[in-house]
């Protein structure tokens, strides 16, 4: 569920360059509000923005926040308790 998430969301990555200085390569998901990042490269811009989504999944599922759905994908949690056997 996860990783179909995230390379769903990499399928809709928009990649920009930017007159940044060191960082000119930024890449985004307009779908996902404040998800984005910079790097040296488009490499290092896709790998640091895997991480900066997973943060903002984790974070998300945390402080039990929606995901919006990507394409056909989605991430919900139970709110049931799960029994401790």
């Amino acid at each position: 569920m996860f990783a179909e998430y995230i390379q769903a969301a990499l399928e809709m990555a928009q990649y920009k360059v930017i007159d940044n200085g060191d960082e000119p390569y930024f890449v985004d998901v307009p779908e996902l509000d404040g998800v984005w990042a910079t790097g040296c490269t488009i490499e290092d811009a896709r790998r640091n923005f895997i991480e900066t989504l997973e943060d903002w999944i984790a974070a998300h599922l945390l402080w039990n926040l929606p995901l919006p759905p990507i394409g056909n994908h989605t991430i919900s949690v139970s709110k049931e308790p799960i029994p401790v056997a």
